[in-house]
């Protein structure tokens, strides 16, 4: 059962809302112990960001096999919706939403990292989410600035005398630079490399250091 209501306040603990039903509330009760939530956003879909979308979607066509434009829109729409966990309808990127369109976009970001598809230009540029887009690079082992193969870059120092084999890696920040981008963050320093490419470290979680086999325990001098 789909009903529509309204955010009428909020607390310090969450937001209410009032949703009007039709019948006897207790029949409500027995039907339905837990309710998800929608939010759904007012706000059309921006040039800028349908502009994003297009340019996505026609080096992946021509990665692809020169499939046409628009079949390879609609294929790829189909794909997404069948993957995104909140949205169960069609789109058109005429109207759509914000919020639709930024997912749009940052899963056919995440499908050219994972299938190494070249667009030409930096996916940083590109993205609606930084820090998703540098987990995401990090997860496929892609350089954040320029797509090549890359290695884990710790962003937060190791430490002098510390062995990089024995600390534990999960909540330190990182990047995945290639050996060429590797070696400028440490020529000009980080803070001016993450203003010039507008990247934005992750935090280390147990599936980043599964990826690159980093130790996730406390070492006994850390413990």
């Amino acid at each position: 059962m789909i009903l529509v209501g309204s955010v009428v306040g909020e607390t310090d603990r969450g937001i209410n809302i009032f949703v009007p039903f039709p019948e006897r509330i207790d029949k409500l009760y027995d039907c339905h112990e837990s309710v998800g939530v929608e939010f759904v956003d007012k706000r059309r879909i921006s040039a800028k960001q349908r502009k994003k979308a297009y340019v996505l979607i026609s080096y992946i066509a021509a990665w692809w096999g020169y499939t046409p434009l628009e079949a390879m829109k609609e294929m790829l729409k189909l794909m997404f919706v069948g993957e995104a966990e909140t949205l169960r309808r069609s789109f058109s990127l005429s109207n759509c939403d914000m919020t639709t369109a930024r997912l749009f976009i940052t899963y056919l970001i995440d499908f050219c990292i994972l299938h190494g598809v070249d667009i030409g230009e930096p996916l940083y540029q590109l993205s609606e989410d930084i820090p998703r887009y540098v987990w995401a690079c990090l997860m496929n082992k892609r350089c954040a600035v320029c797509g090549r193969k890359a290695e884990l870059h710790h962003v937060d120092a190791v430490g002098m005398g510390r062995n990089r084999k024995e600390i534990c890696h999960i909540g330190m920040r990182a990047l995945p630079l290639c050996r060429e981008h590797h070696t400028e963050i440490h020529r000009i320093g980080q803070g001016d490399f993450l203003k010039r490419y507008i990247l934005e470290p992750v935090r280390i979680d147990e599936r980043i250091a599964k990826v690159y086999r980093l130790n996730t325990k406390p070492s006994k001098k850390e413990v």
